[in-house]
């Protein structure tokens, strides 16, 4: 890198920082008036986001839903110690969408929920923070989608934290400057060893209420497995460790390329070693984006062991060089043989950034940086993956259209039947 390149480079980069770090002091002004927030899934993951919406500052949680009542209990004496002052609860959404003077909510529900939760919130006026997926499945995304540019005034910020990174935000910086040339090629990978909890059917407990759980979704026989924050390598719920964990990555990678959604997709998986559950333990799959190939790979099994530094993280080939990219850091290595590798350490808390910049999007009226196209196109890559593996055939997507061609097992995929009484949000 030349001398003054790596000067603008760093220059850009401090300049991110301080504007990020502007953000944050702006949500803990103590003059502002407190934005009112709802809750709606307190589980691990909602009260994560509710810790880092205090953390942030200038807020007052008033109201909280699940569909557990032991959460919902333990989640409202955990915000009273936090505000002095005991939250409404709720078991139905509706009602907690309904309660007066609420101005913005956290959807932190299984993805299988994110539509309908999301489209309502609008429908009320209020402003959005969505975890991530977008949606279950396409056609639910396209309609949260319509909705939102429906509702221009909402602000609406999907849980992509990764957007939050330094280390990403730098490493494409790096890259528009022209430092590693064209990039050829990128692999993505987060390898972990899934740990297992119990399989067997059995009754739920007596504080879940299973049913309202399952909602739209099938509606499959209870077990710890499939249940709280289980779900996720479930099928009907979460669809698997690339739709849940992998598509922080996806997006981070197409936010560094500048890229959208892919033309073709072609995926394989496998059961290999993790027989009881109903998606891949071990996946690969290839994107076809306009720029380069992007190439996913991931094992929930002897997934560490050799090679721990790069378990979790992207590889970006290009014609000058290689980078190496996580949450927290990045290394570039020129090419040609001995280089020497220039580590860079980029620590953050994204999801503190993440809410803080919702908030202050709140305040300000500014959409946020994780909109809700950039999550539909992110959503949708990895789950036409996860069409493209099982129908065990390569597939080519019509962004334009948002359109599978030629396949109409594939197409029938993108939008997955509603259990009644549930309605799908998408009508076309």
């Amino acid at each position: 890198m030349q001398s003054l390149n790596r000067r603008q480079f760093l220059g850009t980069a401090v300049a991110g920082a301080a504007a990020m770090s502007g953000i944050l002091g702006a949500a803990d002004n103590p003059a502002e008036t407190p934005l009112k927030l709802g809750l709606i899934g307190c589980g691990w993951y909602g009260m994560v986001d509710v810790e880092a919406a205090f953390k942030a500052g200038g807020v007052e949680v008033i109201a909280l839903c699940d569909v557990d009542s032991d959460h919902l209990s333990q989640s409202a004496d955990k915000v009273e110690k936090l505000q002095k002052s005991r939250p409404q609860t709720f078991k139905d959404y509706r009602e907690l969408l309904a309660v007066p003077g609420l101005q913005a909510v956290i959807i932190a529900t299984p993805p299988h929920w994110h539509a309908l939760q999301f489209i309502a919130a609008l429908d009320k006026g209020l402003d959005i923070y969505c975890e991530k997926p977008l949606a279950y499945d396409i056609r639910e995304g396209q309609a949260m989608l319509a909705a939102a540019k429906q509702h221009p005034k909402s602000v609406v910020q999907i849980g992509f934290q990764r957007r939050q990174s330094p280390a990403f935000k730098q490493v494409a910086d790096f890259i528009k400057q022209g430092n590693l040339g064209r990039v050829v090629q990128a692999d993505v990978q987060i390898h972990y060893s899934a740990g297992l909890k119990d399989t067997k059917p059995q009754d739920p407990p007596a504080s879940l209420d299973w049913d309202l759980w399952c909602g739209p979704a099938p509606k499959l026989p209870y077990s710890p497995q499939i249940g709280h924050m289980a779900w996720r390598l479930e099928k009907e719920y979460g669809h698997g460790h690339l739709v849940d964990w992998g598509i922080h990555l996806i997006d981070a990678t197409r936010m560094i390329l500048g890229e959208s959604v892919p033309a073709r997709i072609t995926a394989s998986g496998a059961n290999a070693y993790l027989k009881e559950i109903t998606t891949p333990d071990t996946l690969t799959a290839q994107f076809d984006f306009t720029s380069c190939p992007v190439t996913w790979r991931h094992r929930l099994w002897g997934a560490e062991e050799y090679t721990p530094e790069v378990s979790n993280g992207i590889f970006l080939f290009g014609e000058k060089g290689t980078i190496f990219a996580a949450d927290d850091r990045w290394v570039e290595i020129p090419k040609g043989k001995n280089q020497q590798r220039t580590a860079h350490e980029a620590k953050a808390d994204l999801g503190g950034l993440h809410m803080a910049e919702f908030l202050g999007a709140v305040r300000t009226r500014i959409q946020p940086s994780g909109s809700v196209e950039q999550a539909f196109q992110s959503t949708a890559t990895v789950k036409l993956a996860m069409i493209a593996c099982d129908t065990g055939q390569s597939i080519r997507f019509n962004a334009a259209a948002n359109q599978i061609e030629n396949n109409p097992a594939a197409s029938a995929m993108l939008k997955r039947p509603y259990r009644k009484p549930f309605i799908h949000p998408f009508a076309g």
